[in-house]
């Protein structure tokens, strides 16, 4: 038997072992976790930005997929994995460009998420890929080994190792198979998605049959982008999940309310994933904050509690963002309550910022650091959710904030534009 022939033979009886073990065993291969009931997606995008707080939300998800359509470069990509790694919760690259892939993101990301439109025109399916693919083998992957032996290889294996990268990401990574049902969003239009490519629950089910067996989809995605499917996403949902086992099925889209939520996982999804709704949260906290500053000055002296019940006299908590976020987390307790202490949290924060900065003048980054290192501002709150050194995380945000307010440039600043509020 030549080479050739027993490689051959291997990838059969690992094919064979691979069907075997998902379809007579029951056995749960997907490497996208079972447990995962919510994912938070966060976008890099300078208009995306996170609330001073962000861990203390992000605590909840059980993971946050990192990509956007708009304005996402490598460098905002990698500096959104850096403050995920802070606040210590799984994230995955769900990239919208081949180029936004890079050795940090790789490092940094639990696996690669790579979109299949299945109702949308072929370039939506495969002609992205295609391009992704030829990145990989012509840049990244050859780019990557030189980068770590500091010289190239690449002319002693006649142009493989591009070829070898190539095979070895499209191995790792997971392929999310989309059925986009809003023509009038951004994905859609990406997609050439049209009235008539939108599908009843039978063909639906046709096409999640055919990611599961025949493209091997890690995921199938119902995928409605800012508005909420209603009773037609349910009637999908429950057509999707009968025809799968394998394959995670995954709903998005105007998702804001517990009720939602529960409706949509009760029909088969076995996650949630919702975006707008964490990034508006930004918006809330620095409303807040600039009322607070007004109320109570720059400083750390008030007392939490005072904060807490002056947010909670302020906003109308039960309406805000911040609630209707943590209400789509669904075995969360009381959304309400803890909207309040987090939305606290972070006015609490950049009071006590605010207040360092108005101590500091033309300070170098050094300065900075000494200012915030014997206590930095929302440690305590931090400390509450991470299992890390919640010290090392406020003092990364604090240092980057005030960075940005004074236009130093470090390691730390690039914290004070992915941060929704002003110091």
């Amino acid at each position: 038997m030549s080479l050739g022939e027993l490689a051959s033979q291997f990838e059969l009886l690992a094919a064979a072992a691979s069907i075997g073990g998902r379809r007579l065993l029951g056995l749960d291969t997907n490497p996208v976790s079972a447990e995962w009931t919510h994912v938070t997606k966060v976008d890099p995008e300078g208009e995306k930005q996170l609330p001073v707080a962000y861990p203390l939300y992000l605590s909840h998800t059980s993971a946050v997929s990192v990509g956007g359509s708009r304005d996402v470069t490598q460098q905002n990509t990698e500096e959104t994995f850096d403050l995920l790694t802070d606040a210590d919760v799984p994230a995955f690259h769900e990239p919208s460009a081949a180029s936004h892939v890079t050795e940090q993101t790789r490092d940094q990301a639990a696996f690669l998420a790579i979109p299949e439109v299945l109702n949308g025109d072929s370039q939506a399916l495969v002609g992205t890929l295609g391009e992704g693919i030829e990145y990989v083998r012509e840049d990244l992957g050859p780019g990557m080994v030189e980068e770590k032996l500091g010289f190239s290889l690449d002319g002693l294996f006649d142009g493989k190792l591009g070829d070898l990268a190539a095979a070895w990401l499209m191995e790792e990574a997971v392929f999310e198979a989309y059925i986009i049902m809003n023509v009038d969003s951004a994905a859609a239009r990406e997609a050439n998605v049209t009235d008539e490519d939108l599908l009843t629950p039978q063909e639906a089910r046709q096409r999640a049959l055919a990611a599961e067996y025949h493209l091997e989809s890690e995921l199938v995605y119902l995928e409605y982008s800012g508005t909420f499917g209603g009773e037609e996403a349910v009637e999908l949902l429950e057509a999707i999940d009968d025809a799968v086992a394998w394959s995670r099925i995954w709903y998005g889209g105007g998702l804001d309310s517990r009720e939602n939520a529960q409706a949509v996982l009760d029909a088969g999804a076995d996650a949630v994933v919702v975006g707008n709704v964490f990034h508006e949260i930004a918006s809330l906290e620095a409303d807040l904050t600039e009322e607070a500053l007004a109320e109570f000055g720059a400083g750390a002296g008030v007392d939490r509690d005072r904060i807490e019940d002056w947010v909670a006299e302020t906003a109308d908590v039960g309406e805000t963002s911040a609630t209707r976020y943590l209400s789509t987390i669904t075995d969360l307790p009381d959304p309400e309550d803890r909207a309040t202490r987090y939305l606290a949290a972070g006015v609490e924060t950049t009071l006590a910022l605010a207040g360092i900065a108005a101590d500091l003048d033309d300070p170098s980054m050094a300065e900075i650091r000494e200012a915030v290192a014997d206590s930095p501002p929302g440690e305590d709150a931090l400390a509450t959710v991470l299992d890390g050194d919640a010290s090392s995380v406020a003092t990364a945000i604090a240092v980057g904030l005030l960075a940005e307010r004074f236009g130093l440039s470090s390691e730390e600043s690039f914290v004070g534009p992915h941060v929704g509020v002003d110091l």
